[in-house]
């Protein structure tokens, strides 16, 4: 079975999403911006939310995480939770 591990910002708005990839974008670390600003528990860790299966998170995440390139910044990605800024750090298909 599929696994990935990621890493995510969450936040409230669009545009708030956009500001923050242009930070990273521009050198801003990632983790740095995750502890500052993300809406979601795992911003304590950097945004690392560990290693997960298909199937395991919210279909619009799981379709980037399972598709996009690792190590590049992926988003906004638009789920109920809110806004996120995507990076997978490691997949194994």
């Amino acid at each position: 079975m599929a696994q990935a591990a990621a890493r995510h910002i969450l936040v409230g708005t669009e545009a708030e999403c956009l500001d923050l990839k242009q930070q990273i974008e521009n050198g801003t670390d990632f983790a740095e911006l995750a502890k500052k600003h993300s809406k979601c528990p795992s911003g304590a860790q950097g945004g690392a939310l560990g290693t997960f299966g298909r199937g395991q998170m919210v279909p619009e995440f799981d379709e980037v995480v399972f598709s996009a390139p690792v190590g590049e910044v992926q988003g906004p990605v638009k789920t109920q939770f809110g806004f996120h800024l995507v990076e997978v750090t490691h997949r194994t298909d």
